[in-house]
């Protein structure tokens, strides 16, 4: 089970991942449940992308409300 704040990164590396500071605990709990992935730009940065998992569980979220 996700915390909320989990579930807010997730909802936050989804809509816009340019703006996830990369120090932030719930990353590391996203990245050990393969909800998010960190691509390797070729500028070095590593910004954070929704898995096929990460999206199933939004998009269930999101038909629940």
């Amino acid at each position: 089970m996700l915390s909320p704040h989990e579930f807010a990164t997730l909802m936050l590396v989804k809509d816009a991942p340019e703006q996830v500071e990369l120090g932030r605990a719930e990353l590391d709990a996203l990245l050990e449940r393969q909800l998010i992935t960190l691509e390797n730009l070729a500028s070095g940065q590593l910004p954070p992308h929704v898995t096929c998992d990460g999206d199933f569980i939004l998009r269930a979220v999101a038909r629940k409300h």
